[in-house]
């Protein structure tokens, strides 16, 4: 197959030398080298982030902020380094703004939870968009039901962006809360995050952003963004499983009621009264995941030494080409074509189930994914029950695209 010859950008990128560094991708699969391409799912582990998770559970492990002995004090150490690796990652104000948590899931509900629970009343409305993952519809529907609120939802177009007139005209006096995905995980849309926090802060509402597909892929300034709240996970970036953070403005979360109670968040307790440890630890209750914390420092580390802007500007040049050679694949529909995407490219081929896709798919040794990508109420407004999807990351090749095109020639040749 015809390809084009690598850009400048791909040439100073060294994607090979950056492959070198995930054991993973060495793998066989069916025989065939490995072509993972589900990174919107959960990205791989380089082995710089492997060591720095070994070296912790072999000569630093203990409980944190707890004891003076040298393990314990070790540990204690790396933990805050780490919070302070995520700080200078998303440029925010100050290092007690990040808050760990399991991933974006437990972000958006600490929010929902310890903020919309003391800020929204019977009749209230909360704005989320047709293109959010449903970790950033369900904790809202918890509590709206609970509150008697009501669910507001932006419009997209027919390529997957949404429609910022109808978003302002969502606004009334009730609304209390914006909450939008910066990202689509399905359709790769990027949203126009910060024109919509502008608009909101003008009229007095908070907007917190699900940054779990943003991220991995762009630059995150939440100071430049000026949002309210920001969360996304760990393993989507090359991080551990089981953490992620929370990004909140200190006067926000100073005000919050925790959303867990137990130890090393209080302050005193008693029978009659207990008092609050001050931010972060407020909302870190009982024993964090300490390695995958640390693991995530080093997973922005190794990340920011690569360079976010060259990591956004190779993973633009894979989409481009993708774009291009399945688009020209006949039977081959691509959903979601906006302006602005990161490199997630969605897509049906006639005649053939999602499912049975990935299945033959796997069997080329290349890894997509299928479903409807906990976006049921998008793939409603798109008029399909699932779609097939392949997510690119900084690691990933024209090659991998060309393996992608013919294990799809390969499929279409089984249903012909």
């Amino acid at each position: 197959m015809q390809t084009s010859p690598p850009s400048n950008t791909l040439v100073a990128f060294e994607v090979e030398r950056i492959r070198a560094d995930f054991p993973i991708l060495k793998l066989t699969v069916a025989g065939k080298p490995l072509v993972y391409l589900d990174n919107a799912a959960s990205s791989q582990m380089p082995q710089a982030v492997i060591d720095r998770l070994v070296r912790y559970q072999t000569s630093e492990h203990a409980n944190i902020h707890r004891a003076v002995h040298y393990l314990s004090e070790t540990a204690t150490a790396a933990y805050e380094a780490a919070r302070a690796r995520l700080q200078y990652f998303i440029n925010a104000r100050e290092a007690r703004e990040v808050i760990f948590t399991s991933g974006t899931t437990e972000g958006i509900n600490l929010v929902a939870q310890g903020w919309g629970r003391q800020n929204i009343e019977a009749g209230d409305e909360i704005i989320l968009s047709v293109l959010e993952h449903h970790s950033n519809i369900v904790p809202w529907q918890m509590l709206a039901l609970e509150k008697g609120a009501t669910i507001r939802v932006v419009p997209m177009n027919d390529a997957g962006e949404l429609l910022l007139d109808q978003y302002e005209a969502l606004f009334n006096e009730r609304t209390r809360l914006v909450s939008v995905g910066h990202v689509s995980n399905a359709l790769g849309s990027i949203n126009p995050v910060k024109k919509m926090i502008a608009f909101a802060h003008a009229r007095g509402v908070p907007v917190l952003v699900d940054g779990a597909q943003a991220a991995p892929h762009l630059v995150v300034d939440v100071q430049d963004l000026d949002c309210d709240f920001y969360a996304f996970s760990g393993h989507k970036l090359c991080g551990p499983t089981g953490i992620g953070i929370l990004y909140g403005r200190a006067a926000l979360l100073e005000a919050m009621q925790p959303f867990k109670g137990g130890g090393d968040m209080i302050h005193t307790v008693s029978f009659e009264k207990t008092t609050y440890a001050p931010i972060p630890n407020k909302f870190e209750a009982g024993t964090p995941p300490i390695a995958a914390a640390i693991g995530l420092g080093a997973a922005v580390d190794y990340l920011s030494s690569i360079g976010m802007p060259a990591i956004a500007a190779h993973e633009h040049e894979l989409l481009r080409y993708a774009t291009e050679q399945m688009g020209a694949l006949p039977g081959v529909r691509l959903i979601g074509t906006a302006h602005d995407k990161a490199a997630v490219l969605s897509f049906a081929v006639q005649g053939i189930h999602p499912h049975d896709m990935g299945t033959l798919l796997n069997q080329e040794g290349v890894a997509v994914r299928t479903g409807h990508h906990c976006a049921q109420p998008l793939m409603a407004r798109l008029g399909v029950v699932a779609t097939s999807r392949a997510s690119f990351a900084f690691y990933n090749t024209m090659a991998d695209v060309d393996a992608l095109v013919a294990g799809i020639r390969t499929v279409q040749k089984v249903f012909a």
